[in-house]
């Protein structure tokens, strides 16, 4: 009977033993397989265009390693609950990656549409400049707008070197700035030109 029941015990422990060993080890693969979805998401460039989400990313895991980390110097070690956090962190960075994309190609469209404007703006001024008075005084204002559609133009030809680099918000800010300065050159061109039409009629009449 001793006999029997000394088996049964040894038995039993090593039962208990291969189930702590398959709970014990490192999870390895899935650290490597959650690290590996987190630079995919940083290489599509998480870190500028999914900022907070990618900050939320990197703290999970960090948690997670944290985690595993306790767990090693445990007796007993039990990573089936980091696995699982592994596989969610895992997830959330393919989400985040997605994200980052879906903010990119919002930006690409953004761009293109306030670089159709700007352009569109340079052109009407180009003609308003021709119907503008052009006195001596006048003459001098021309030039210098003149000069700053030239540099309008610049900042859109820079804009757009930025963009085919994908530094999507760099462009997106030189080409609003370009945007700006061409709209108010225009309401100034449009306001020259109005006064300068209703003084004519007046002398006129």
């Amino acid at each position: 009977m001793k006999k029997n029941q000394y088996l049964k015990a040894f038995a039993a422990f090593g039962l208990a033993a291969v189930l702590f060993t398959s709970c014990g080890d490192v999870p390895q693969a899935e650290i490597d397989q959650a690290t590996l979805a987190i630079n995919e998401a940083k290489a599509a460039g998480a870190e500028v265009y999914a900022t907070e989400s990618y900050l939320a990313l990197e703290d999970s895991m960090k948690a997670v390693i944290e985690t595993i980390e306790a767990q090693k110097t445990k007796l007993f070690k039990n990573f089936t609950a980091s696995k699982a956090s592994l596989a969610s962190v895992a997830q959330l960075a393919t989400m985040v990656k997605q994200e980052t994309e879906t903010t990119k190609e919002e930006l690409k469209n953004q761009i293109q549409a306030e670089i159709a404007e700007v352009k569109s703006l340079i052109e009407a001024n180009k003609q308003l400049i021709t119907e503008a008075p052009k006195g001596k005084e006048g003459t001098t204002a021309l030039l210098a707008i003149q000069g700053e559609l030239s540099t309008i133009e610049g900042t859109v030809s820079e804009s757009g070197s930025l963009f085919e680099k994908g530094e999507y918000l760099a462009s997106l800010d030189l080409t609003k700035a370009a945007k700006e300065k061409a709209a108010a050159i225009n309401t100034e061109l449009q306001d020259v030109i109005a006064k300068y039409k209703a003084n004519t009629k007046a002398k006129r009449g």
